[in-house]
């Protein structure tokens, strides 16, 4: 089956993918909905939301001041850097991911989508400052703006917000356009994310998913690929670079 997921981004007109949080587990940042997720341990209404924010920021700032050193203390894996190379082929046009980590940069992708913000980003809360951070913020004390003194906040999308409109409209014009896309790590029910692969599928494109266990796309996806990304990502590049050698 890899053989033939290869074949089929070699013939691919128009290839892009949909990363989420289990390509990023093999880097050793927990996901959120799997049997070890964060959100088995912690209550998403108490720190990923502006309300739990505006209530406790210095609870919710502590959190996430966490996973920032968790992320930024990884290391990119063999999906990250097997989905820059399919794009440093040319092959990869766009990558779409829910992911808030940068190691999809880190290993090399420039066309990054990130439909759920990035923990290297921190904005102002009050004015439009936003900027990126190299390392997490010491808390206490809070984070402020350096230009109006109001309070920062990690620049991810929380629930209850919208998610940038500017790039959701880049990722729907993207899928539209596409005729096969690989959907990776992502458990496929958090929404508008989950829809992106069914309008390629919609439109007669190829839908490809790679994950451990099945997910809602399962039952559409043209080829179901059991096992961690990086593992499959692999195969499936090791495969390519052999037909074009």
């Amino acid at each position: 089956m890899v053989e033939d997921v290869a074949d089929a981004i070699l013939s691919s007109r128009y290839f892009v993918a949909l990363t989420g949080a289990g390509v990023s587990a093999e880097s050793g940042i927990p996901t959120f909905r799997g049997k070890d997720g964060l959100w088995n341990k912690y209550r998403p209404e108490e720190l990923a939301n502006p309300e739990a924010f505006a209530k406790d920021p210095e609870k919710v700032w502590r959190w996430y001041a966490w996973r920032m050193e968790k992320v930024f203390s990884a290391e990119p894996n063999k999906a990250h850097f097997a989905f820059a190379e399919l794009e440093k082929m040319g092959l990869l046009k766009t990558l779409i991911t829910q992911n808030v980590d940068d190691l999809h940069e880190r290993a090399g992708s420039k066309n990054v989508l990130h439909l759920h913000g990035s923990l290297r980003v921190v904005k102002c809360t009050t004015c439009k400052n936003s900027f990126e951070i190299e390392n997490p913020p010491a808390v206490p004390p809070l984070p402020k703006c350096e230009k109006c003194g109001s309070l920062l906040r990690p620049g991810v999308v929380w629930f209850g917000e919208m998610l940038p409109p500017d790039i959701l409209e880049r990722a729907f014009r993207e899928v539209e356009v596409a005729d096969l896309i690989i959907v990776a790590g992502t458990s496929a029910v958090v929404q508008p994310a989950a829809s992106l692969p069914l309008i390629v599928k919609r439109h007669g494109g190829i839908v490809i998913e790679i994950n451990p266990a099945e997910t809602p796309l399962s039952s559409i996806a043209d080829y179901s690929l059991r096992g961690k990304a990086g593992e499959v990502m692999e195969e499936i590049l090791q495969w390519i670079r052999k037909v074009l050698s």
